[in-house]
């Protein structure tokens, strides 16, 4: 979990770099940044439309382009990043076409999209029975492309479909039918407005929609108004002004009021006809056009920082971050968790077919564990008693989104939404380059069960689903996974369980034993004799001695010794195990028969090279299994648990069914962690 969110951080901060990178070229090319602003004059009569059509002014009737750009700067400063902004996002509306248009199939569909809905502007073209539209399709069209770019949605009611609901609504010409919501109130009345002009130009239309989009918006004439606006609010603490010397408000302005009804109070300000420029003066506004948001904390110009541009995008990028809802905090949560389970598909090692299903098995955990995450939260958010938290964490996190650092991040998360193809092949160039660092990490450690193939693994996988409806309670844990990962079980008592014979054995997947370490047994020269404690002593006696030494002993006393052994227990926590003859020479009081042992006997002990052995193996000189020394050269194998036995002894022993230590009783298929 914490790699995946340490790979995930790290992910975001390559991000970063990126759009800086990407910045740095647009500068060494074009000499210029995307802050820098632009003088409309110099702009072309197209741009400058594309200019007004982003920001939402009707131009009909400037034919000139010395009109149309003082409507531009009326409007606010422009910007090269705004520029860009809108000439791509004009392409992009050209593409989708009116794709995006709903058809309503009767009266309770309009209903449930239209009026109960009350959290939108909508457009909705009405086609009287056996009567031809009012806007042809390629002039519809081209208002569902104008509209569309400042939330509104659009659709289709054809009175063939449901004539009565038509006549009772007194439909009985083709006609359009805009709904707004009427009241600043969240969830308020929504009033139908029906087009009555005579002029069917997508120009006018849309002039008369933006006229009744305005009303929403409270516009302020005299110096008296602003003053009792500007005071504090405890019932609207957040409010969004723009002082500017225009008839109406841009439609982008407008439209966001809607968005964000009941959260920030959207406030004009006209100052064409102002009475009082001091009193402009005195709340801190030098120039218009401005944009100002007003806060408990203070007042914050927008349009001055990177990526703050008049669009609705980015003004509703902007105040989302100020003043989020809890359905914003949950879509960026969804985000966050998805991307983190998608990392999982470049850490898991092995089979292809092994990485999807860990994918999927994720995916479906994290976002359960997401939902249920959310219920006591939604639930903690109704009491009244955490209305002063929830004030001082939206003052925190204001405090932290109208700084220098998080202006960068907001353009950040725009332009990469704006281009997913750029956002999908980083994150795919990531995840492959943590696939090459995790494939290093582990090479050498699991290389056998990275080595799987996919119908080795859809094998495995299959044992355990037939082990898991046989034995569920057995087979709970043991799904076929990366053994690096294994990890405590909360429910070890249960499985100790299934070790007794109290029902049917249960079925564990083998493949495990291939993953246990295995080596060879070494010895080393006759000069030194080692014991299992890590000890060295100079060997004082000829290796023919040993041996006669070994050979006059009695034959009761080297069982005793070896049950001696067996019986004696091994310390996990240390790294000697006390399986050795030194031991049995120390205990010499206990057993008469010990007391003919001479310091030539211990000398019988196999020399051994502990180097050789893996880390964390428990050093022993004897199989418990069989009771037998380890010679040079065999094939030892050794458990989680650190115990080492003769290779074929223990897996014959756990082919038996026995999955456990004989020495400990440990599970032989869970790792276990120790603790230094």
């Amino acid at each position: 979990m914490w790699l995946k969110l340490f790979f995930l951080l790290l992910y975001f901060i390559v991000l970063f770099m990126l759009a800086r990178i990407f910045e740095a070229v647009v500068w060494y090319e074009t000499g210029m940044f995307a802050t820098q602003l632009v003088d409309p004059v110099t702009l072309s009569y197209k741009k400058l439309k594309t200019i007004l059509e982003c920001r939402g002014l009707g131009y009909s009737g400037l034919a000139e382009k010395k009109d149309v750009s003082e409507l531009v700067e009326k409007s606010g400063e422009l910007t090269h990043g705004e520029l860009y902004s809108a000439i791509k996002k004009e392409k992009e509306q050209t593409e989708a076409g009116d794709s995006s248009t709903t058809h309503f199939s009767g009266e309770m569909h309009f209903y449930e999209l239209v009026e109960d809905t009350k959290d939108g502007i909508w457009l909705v073209q009405v086609i009287a029975k056996d009567r031809e539209a009012l806007l042809s399709q390629s002039n519809w069209g081209k208002m569902v492309q104008k509209v569309s770019q400042f939330g509104i949605r659009t659709g289709t009611f054809n009175c063939s479909h449901d004539y009565r609901s038509c006549i009772r609504r007194g439909w009985q010409r083709s006609t359009l039918i805009m709904s707004v919501p009427q009241t600043s109130a969240s969830k308020g009345k929504v009033m139908l407005k029906e087009y009555n002009g005579r002029r069917i130009e997508t120009e006018h239309i849309f002039r008369w929609m933006t006229s009744h989009a305005a009303h929403r918006i409270k516009t302020l004439h005299q110096s008296e108004q602003l003053a009792e606006e500007w005071r504090s609010d405890p019932a609207h603490p957040i409010k969004m002004f723009l002082f500017a010397r225009l008839s109406q408000p841009p439609a982008f302005f407008s439209s966001l009021s809607v968005k964000f009804t009941g959260r920030i109070e959207f406030i004009f300000v006209d100052v064409r006809r102002w009475d009082n420029h001091s009193s402009l003066s005195e709340i801190g506004v030098t120039h218009s056009p401005a944009y100002i948001l007003k806060m408990p904390e203070g007042i914050y110009r927008y349009g001055n920082s990177t990526g703050e541009f008049l669009s609705l995008a980015a003004m509703d990028t902007f105040l989302r971050s100020v003043q989020p809802e809890v359905n914003d905090l949950f879509v960026l949560s969804l985000v966050l968790i998805n991307l983190l389970a998608w990392m999982d598909l470049f850490i898991t090692q092995g089979a292809t077919v092994k990485r999807f299903v860990v994918l999927i098995r994720t995916l479906g955990t994290y976002n359960s564990i997401l939902l249920v995450s959310w219920l006591p939260v939604l639930a903690l958010l109704q009491l009244p008693y955490l209305d002063a938290l929830y004030g001082y964490s939206l003052k925190l996190l204001r405090y932290a989104d109208t700084t220098t650092l998080a202006s960068l991040v907001r353009a950040d998360w725009t332009f990469y939404s704006s281009h997913p193809a750029l956002f999908l092949s980083t994150y795919l160039a990531h995840g492959l380059l943590v696939d090459y660092f995790e494939k290093k990490r582990r090479c050498g450690i699991r290389s056998q069960e990275d080595s799987t193939t996919n119908l080795e693994w859809l094998a495995s996988l299959w044992d355990w689903y037939t082990s898991y409806l046989l034995h569920p309670i057995a087979s709970l844990q043991q799904v076929p996974s990366d053994h690096s990962d294994w990890e405590e079980d909360p429910n070890f008592l249960f499985e100790r369980l299934a070790f007794p014979d109290l029902w049917l054995r249960p079925l564990v997947n083998m493949d495990y034993i291939k993953a246990l370490p295995t080596w060879r047994f070494r010895a080393v020269g006759q000069h030194r004799v080692c014991d299992p404690g890590g000890q060295q002593h100079e060997d004082t006696e000829s290796s023919h001695s040993d041996t006669e030494s070994t050979e006059s002993l009695p034959h009761s006393s080297q069982r005793h010794k070896r049950s001696v052994c067996s019986r004696d227990s091994c310390n996990v926590d240390s790294s000697h195990c006390c399986c050795h003859r030194n031991r049995i020479s120390s205990s010499a009081n206990s057993a008469p028969q010990d007391a003919s042992l001479t310091p030539e006997a211990v000398s019988i002990q196999q020399r051994c090279d502990w180097s050789a052995w893996p880390c964390h193996v428990l050093r022993c000189s004897e199989c418990v299994v069989c009771l037998e020394n380890f010679v040079s050269e065999e094939l030892l194998m050794a458990l989680p648990c650190g115990h080492a036995f003769h290779q074929q002894c223990i897996v014959v022993w756990l082919a038996g069914g026995r999955h456990c230590c004989p020495v400990c009783r440990w599970p032989s298929y869970k790792k276990k962690h120790r603790r230094d």
